[in-house]
């Protein structure tokens, strides 16, 4: 597993594998080739279908310069190592394949990813193994694989999602892109301050989550928890149980490690790719990644945070990436609302359990992965079927 700066990154929006990938393969080929007068990157599959939307033009671009950068769209053709794939090509040198894979990261031709391993686990049950035998929390074996000075790192991702929260509960307006979405967020925000306690939570964690996720439509700054789509939910919880449990930020940072691993046994066994597997491995990470955390500032044990993460993904299992005019905003903002909440019933259901369950987390991601490769392109983050068809 790699180092949780991989999985948390603070960025542009909207898309973490559509903007942030791209953006970062083309600032390794122009470090590689300082000295190009020209730049030809095509896109394929999913990169095509929806890079307009995304602005992954946009993104490339700006690195490589405009003015001899051409980009060719290719949507009729995927490559085999990822439906996210890209081809960079200048005068004199041999092409480069690379592919995003998901949450800004990189993976080569080959199936090489472009980061170092630092954690030995290969599944959840091995580190609720490793827990049991030490007798440590999860986020004990974050600092001891990364050192302490993960938690500094952690601690800006933290500072980052509670700034794209303000920004967003700040803003009005419409959204870029051409569906003309008004923001909501500071909207439902001043509701849910007057709203009896039984609906306030949802409207504050709510109100938090789409703040975030319009802030990422919107091409603010946001970190990745695991992707750019999905990047209101956890930020959302941590506020909201911040604020209504009194934590602390050794706290919250804590809980950031134990959601991490989490997202690091998806990212192993599974996907974080709405182009791979559908927004289950976006969304629903994001949910189960955000009931570990839930889990463990309530007060939960190791198996009960386990058992929180598998709840909350396995009911997203089989979630389509239908994005509307490939932007990141219908349905995606309000999936972000949506999980966020069911992410903290996911604990509540997780702590009422003494943590054994006959479906482990691990089950679960196996599950997904299997799923999301049974789905029709169309529904897989390609703009080719559902939502996106429905509101054409």
């Amino acid at each position: 597993m790699y180092s949780l700066r991989e999985l948390y990154r603070i960025g542009f929006g909207p898309s973490s594998s559509h903007t942030m990938g791209p953006a970062k393969a083309a600032e390794l080929f122009l470090a590689r080739n300082p000295g190009a007068a020209s730049f030809t990157v095509t896109l394929y599959g999913s990169l095509a279908a929806t890079g307009a939307g995304h602005f992954t033009d946009k993104a490339l671009c700006k690195v490589l310069g405009e003015n001899r950068t051409k980009i060719v769209w290719n949507a009729a053709e995927s490559l085999a190592g990822h439906p996210n794939a890209m081809k960079f090509e200048t005068p004199g040198v041999e092409p480069w394949i690379v592919y995003s894979v998901g949450g800004g990261a990189l993976r080569e031709e080959g199936g090489r990813e472009l980061a170092q391993e630092v954690y030995s686990f290969a599944n959840m049950a091995e580190i609720l193994a490793k827990c049991e035998r030490d007798g440590v929390p999860v986020w004990q074996l974050v600092e001891d694989a990364e050192g302490p000075q993960i938690a500094d790192y952690l601690s800006s991702v933290l500072d980052a999602m509670y700034a794209s929260i303000d920004a967003g509960l700040k803003h009005d307006g419409v959204l870029p892109g051409g569906l003309h979405l008004q923001r909501r967020a500071r909207s439902i925000y001043q509701k849910a301050r007057f709203l009896q306690p039984e609906f306030r939570r949802t409207g504050l964690v709510a109100a938090y989550a789409t703040a975030v996720a319009e802030e990422n439509a919107s091409l603010g700054i946001v970190a990745t928890a695991p992707t750019c789509g999905s990047a209101g939910v956890i930020p959302a919880v941590l506020r909201y149980l911040a604020e209504s449990l009194g934590c602390d930020r050794r706290e919250l940072v804590h809980a950031l490690e134990t959601a991490g691993l989490v997202g690091n046994t998806v990212k192993r066994n599974g996907s974080i790719s709405g182009a791979e597997v559908g927004c289950q491995g976006e969304i629903g990470v994001a949910c189960a990644m955000a009931a570990a955390a839930a889990a463990y500032l309530y007060g939960g044990t190791t198996p009960q945070c386990e058992t929180a993460a598998e709840i909350g993904l396995e009911h997203f299992l089989g979630l389509t990436c239908d994005p509307v005019m490939g932007l990141v905003q219908i349905p995606c903002i309000e999936r972000n609302a949506l999980a966020a909440n069911r992410a903290i019933v996911a604990a509540e259901m997780a702590l009422l359990s003494d943590g054994r369950h006959r479906v482990s987390f691990d089950d679960v991601v196996a599950t997904m992965l299997r799923t999301g490769h049974d789905l029709p392109s169309l529904y897989r983050e390609t703009s080719g079927g559902g939502l996106a068809v429905t509101l054409r």
